[in-house]
Formats: structure tokens, C-alpha cells, sequence
């Protein structure tokens, strides 16, 4: 079988918390993460924007740099990048195959029980490659949870816990505390753990972890300020001041209010790697703030086929939220929404989050058997919307097409797979 597809059918395991598998593997692969410093972003909401802006940062401050994240948008060679450059799928199919065949031994020698899954599978083809690759640095975005995330076999210099929300409930527990706890997870014993998590109830369990383990919190907002500038209040220009350092006025490269509180994290763990011989000129730093790009992530694209449409992943209540936040603002009005979500997520309040800020919305379902059919979440979310128009869509495009009638600019929300879905259709003007 093709490497890739291999990788692929590994999707059949599901997903299997736990670190058995990911560690036989990277020790029969003689350990790469050992060969380079490690940086890990843990969290519900923001992760792929923290590691987004710090990877640019630490390129321009001059190191050479490796990024993992998950899911991907259009392909999955999107998750691994060195340098800002995604891996090549011939790479991507050696490094599969050596996997493969580590995997096959193992299994084979009794040492694992199954193959690994995908997660685990494309982990520690991240960890190899960065290692072929000589990168200074890697920055890994956990999947799911942090404990027994496959990201955790790492033993990171550093990290950030983003905001913590209700999501993967199944996996992680009911209550924020309990996922808080499970994302606390990834601390290890001498490393800066910055939140940006600002919840008493929650920063306490992230300070007991920090204590027992013998790291070192760093509260994130706490001794930062930030304030617009005077050009800020229309050009969206902002000054950030750490207890380290008072930064020069600048504007994010990511839209959203929410992504100034990712930026500060960012902007803590990139000076907490001073104490470990890394240092980030504070030029370097801004220029990573405001140059960083994030797609599907309030990602405003414009394509001969689908006219002006806002993209935004937000496939949980609290990111939902935040989307509704930002249009809010941005468009007073409303946006007319095209949504899709999957069959494990909280749609009631995806909707609700959503419901004050759409002017109308059709349903659709993004290309995986997880969606939830079109005419079944139209049904849902009218239960819901009052007299707000709510109408169903088979195919993505054909709903954008659809809802823009009238309308410069739509909304595409509720699931990374509808979004790149959307962005693989896109044809340029």
C-alpha cells in the first residue's frame, strides 16, 4: 500500500489517549526530539495562533524553525512545516514509510499491540523530519487534551495554555476544571509554563501542577498592559508593556480582539526563553506579530466564485463566541452564515453564539462522515432561531452561492473541514 493512504487508513484506530505507543516508537527511531529544543501550546482555543505568530518571531529573530499542528485545512502536509516551508509529499512519503515500517516491527515484536493511530502516527513523522531537517526549535501544538497527547512525549523548554473551554468532553471530562487539568498535562519539571488563561479556578490548577512539578507559572496578562495607540482607535494599532519590555506600537497580522490576548502570550513565552539561552530581540518580536498569517481564522477571502467570504473555524461554543464578537463589530448588521458541524460538537451553543450576529443561515455539511447532514442541523438549529431564516444546502459552494444573494460578504463557519473545504474551492480574481 502507498505510504500515504497507509497513514491515512490509520484513522480506523480512532483515537487512543495515552503515550505507550508514541514513545515505542520515537525510542525505535533513536529518539529525534532529543536533538532539538522543544516548545509546546496546549489550550481549547487560540493554540494554531500562538504557534503561529511565535514561528514567525523566532524565523525573523533568525532561527531555523519547525511547526506542527492539527488538523489541516486542505492538506495534511500543511502540518508540517520547517522554516515556513511545507514538507513536499514525496518527503512526507518516505517519512510515512519509515514510520511504517518502525511500526510494522514493532507490532510484530509484540512491543505494540495495534498500529498506531494517525495522531500518533504523524507526530512522530513531525519529530523525525525536524530532526533531518536540523531545526533549532520545534513548536508542537497539541491535539487533543495535553497529558496523553501523543505531542507529550516531548520534554519541552517551554509552553503556553491557552484559554480553556468545554470541547472533546468525552475525552477530557465535563467541568473546566477537569480539562484544565488534563491540559496541565504537558508541564514538566523545569519548564516556563505561560497562560493565557485569566479564571482563578482554573490558574489554580495550573500553580498546583507548576508546584508540584517544580516549573514555573507565568500568568500571562498579569503585569502586561495594553492600550491602542492614538492612530489605534481607527487603525486597530496597539502598545503592549510586559513587566520585561515596552514594545512599540503595532497592528496584529490576525484579526479579532481575542488574538491580543493570544499575542501576549506569545510575546511572554518568547521572553521567558531568554533564561534558556534563546534570546528574541524585541524587533524580532513584533515583526512576528504583525506579519503572521493564520488561514481560516477570521481569514477574509476573496475568489471569482464565491465573492467576499469570511472564514473562520470556530467549532465550539467559546470560539463561536468570539467569531460573533469580531462581526459584532465588524459588521453591525449581521453576515448571512453558512454552517456545518460535526456530530460531536455542542451545536446549541455553536448556534447560539452565533444567532445575534446572523441574518440567516443555510446548512450545510463539509466531505467527512462526522458532519451532520444538512437537512437534520437545518432542523436543530431552527428549533433555535425563532423567525430567523434557516434553510439546508448538499454542497458548500452551491450554500454560499446560495445566501449571498443580496449580500457583499458571507460568513463559513462551524468546522475546519467545511472551511478548507471551502478555501480548496476558491478560485482567485
Amino acid at each position: 500500500m502507498d505510504p500515504l493512504s497507509n497513514l491515512f487508513a490509520l484513522n480506523r484506530f480512532g483515537i487512543k489517549p495515552g503515550l505507550n505507543a508514541i514513545r515505542e516508537l520515537t525510542r525505535a527511531m533513536g529518539n529525534p526530539q532529543s536533538a532539538y529544543h522543544c516548545l509546546i501550546v496546549a489550550g481549547t482555543n487560540g493554540k494554531g495562533s500562538v504557534v503561529a505568530m511565535v514561528d514567525a518571531a523566532l524565523r525573523s529573530a533568525g532561527y531555523r524553525v519547525g511547526r506542527y499542528t492539527s488538523p489541516h485545512l486542505r492538506s495534511v502536509t500543511e502540518r508540517f512545516v520547517v522554516d515556513n516551508t511545507v514538507i513536499s509529499e514525496s518527503v512526507l512519503r518516505r517519512e510515512a514509510a519509515s514510520i511504517q515500517a518502525h511500526s510494522e516491527r514493532l507490532v510484530a515484536s509484540g512491543r505494540l499491540p495495534h498500529p498506531p493511530t494517525f495522531f500518533e502516527a504523524t507526530t512522530a513523522i513531525a519529530l523525525s523530519w525536524f530532526r533531518r531537517t536540523r531545526v533549532d526549535l520545534a513548536l508542537l501544538e497539541v491535539g487533543l487534551g495535553g497529558q496523553f497527547d501523543a505531542t507529550n512525549v516531548v520534554n519541552p523548554l517551554a509552553g503556553v495554555i491557552t484559554s480553556i473551554g468545554l470541547d472533546h468532553q468525552d475525552y477530557l471530562g465535563h467541568t473546566l476544571e477537569k480539562i484544565a487539568g488534563e491540559k496541565a498535562g504537558v508541564i514538566k519539571p523545569g519548564m516556563v509554563v505561560v497562560t493565557t488563561e485569566q479564571r482563578p479556578e482554573l490558574v489554580t490548577v495550573f500553580n498546583r501542577v507548576c508546584q508540584e512539578r517544580r516549573a514555573r507559572l507565568v500568568e500571562a496578562t498579569r503585569g502586561t498592559v495594553v492600550v491602542p495607540t492614538d492612530e489605534g482607535v481607527t487603525a486597530g494599532e496597539i502598545q503592549i508593556t510586559t513587566p520585561q519590555h515596552a514594545y512599540p506600537p503595532l497592528k496584529l497580522g490576525l484579526a479579532g480582539r481575542h488574538q491580543v490576548t493570544n499575542a501576549i502570550g506569545a510575546v511572554r513565552l518568547m521572553e521567558s526563553l531568554t533564561e534558556f539561552g534563546i534570546p528574541i530581540a524585541p524587533e524580532a518580536i513584533v515583526d512576528g506579530l504583525t506579519t503572521v498569517t493564520w488561514p481560516g481564522r477570521l481569514d477574509l477571502v476573496q475568489s471569482r466564485n464565491t465573492g467576499t467570504v469570511l472564514l473562520d473555524v470556530a467549532h465550539n461554543p467559546a470560539a463561536a463566541a468570539t467569531l460573533s464578537a469580531y462581526l459584532r463589530n465588524a459588521f453591525p448588521g449581521g453576515l448571512p452564515i453558512v454552517l456545518s458541524v460535526m456530530d460531536d460538537k455542542d451545536v446549541d451553543g455553536i448556534v447560539l453564539a452565533l444567532l445575534p450576529n446572523a441574518t440567516r443561515i443555510v446548512c450545510t455539511a463539509a466531505a467527512t462522515a462526522r458532519a451532520i447532514p444538512p437537512a437534520e442541523l437545518a432542523t436543530r438549529v431552527r428549533q433555535l432561531a425563532g423567525s430567523l431564516p434557516v434553510t439546508a444546502a448538499t454542497d458548500p459552494l452551491d450554500a454560499v452561492k446560495m445566501i449571498r444573494r443580496g449580500a457583499d460578504t458571507v460568513c463559513v463557519t462551524g468546522s475546519i473541514f467545511l472551511v478548507g473545504e471551502l478555501l480548496a474551492t476558491t478560485e482567485p480574481n
